[in-house]
């Protein structure tokens, strides 16, 4: 939808993944085989999966400070099913939650989430304003208050849309 960088690290995954479906025309590239294959999920896995990515939309969503698109399962509660474990690093002692090897994607998920968070990240992942749009996006603006996925087309809309309803 727009020509954002990807989001930074592991939180690329959670952007391709919020961004998998298109809310405006309903394509949703998990519909697909190779859809379904970026991510390493098979047709079973598809309720799952599509619960978490509205559950990290919302949360997107909460970032930019707008209330949940539609009601969902808590995002917290989603990835307490996670099997991770800590990977320490014997060369510098650094330590890191990881993914079990071959573990799903909600795994995945988990651990971008807590490499974000001591990063952080994790903040900086938002979703659009606009309820057609709501498309995931990594917020660099300095103040870190971007409300658009994409100034050019989503943020000319809802300007545009303010200025109609002022009947100018």
């Amino acid at each position: 939808m727009n020509a954002r960088s990807p989001a930074p690290g592991g939180l690329a995954l959670v952007e391709a993944l919020v961004n998998s479906v298109d809310l405006e025309s309903g394509a949703d590239a998990l519909d697909s085989a190779e859809g379904r294959a970026t991510f390493g999920i098979g047709e079973r896995d598809l309720p799952e999966v599509r619960a978490l990515r509205e559950s990290l939309r919302a949360t997107c969503l909460a970032h930019a400070g707008h209330p949940p698109h539609r009601a969902v399962t808590p995002l917290g509660e989603l990835l307490a099913r996670a099997p991770l474990y800590v990977a320490v690093d014997e060369r510098d002692g650094s330590a890191r939650l990881a993914p079990l090897d071959g573990e799903p994607l909600l795994s995945r998920v988990a651990a971008a989430v807590a490499q974000a968070l001591t990063e952080g990240t994790w903040q900086r992942l938002k979703a659009c304003e606009l309820p057609d749009c709501h498309w995931a996006y990594y917020d660099r603006s300095p103040a870190g208050r971007g409300r658009w996925c994409s100034m050019s087309v989503c943020g000319a809309r809802a300007k545009m849309r303010r200025y109609r309803a002022k009947g100018a």
